[in-house]
């Protein structure tokens, strides 16, 4: 069963783990992180907190069972009731449905807990996958975009709280 949890500072661990074992898996269709956001993990932590603990953004962890962090939902840009919406999934769980559980997670958290009304997400043409989970959690395509010079579409959801 797929769950997710708000982000806390017990994760740290967990999450650094999750970034690292799936870093060459994620740069095949995202931007790499960089080497510097390995090194200053446990800054970057503290600062995600603090924008959490702000109402700035809403972090969560994704988890497969008990300690089994398999991935991450994350809403940043929160203001008049929007956010914009993203998530990473390990490989070892793609494919299973965890993305979109999760992503239905969080858009229910979004509309009953943190008082949003829509969210977006973006992601690029060659990624199939992303536009499925998209797509099945009730995100509409709401215009064509670049994203990092490759072409990209923005989704748009509106929540029933």
């Amino acid at each position: 069963m797929v769950t997710v949890q708000r982000l806390r500072a017990d994760h740290a661990d967990a999450l650094l783990a999750f970034e690292r074992e799936n870093r060459t898996y994620f740069a095949r269709s995202i931007p790499d992180r960089g080497d510097a956001y390995f090194t200053g993990f446990a800054d970057r932590h503290r600062a995600l907190l603090a924008e959490q603990a702000a109402g700035d953004c809403h972090f969560h962890v994704v988890l497969a069972g008990p300690g089994d962090l398999v991935g991450r939902v994350n809403l940043v840009d929160v203001a008049d009731a929007s956010a914009e919406l993203g998530y990473r999934i390990a490989e070892r769980a793609a494919g299973r449905g965890v993305a979109s559980a999760a992503v239905e997670q969080v858009c229910q958290l979004a509309a009953t807990v943190y008082g949003l009304a829509t969210l977006t997400a973006v992601t690029t043409l060659d990624n199939p996958a992303s536009q499925g989970v998209l797509g099945r959690t009730g995100f509409r395509v709401v215009a064509e975009i670049r994203i990092d010079g490759r072409p990209g579409l923005r989704y748009q959801r509106r929540l029933v709280g």
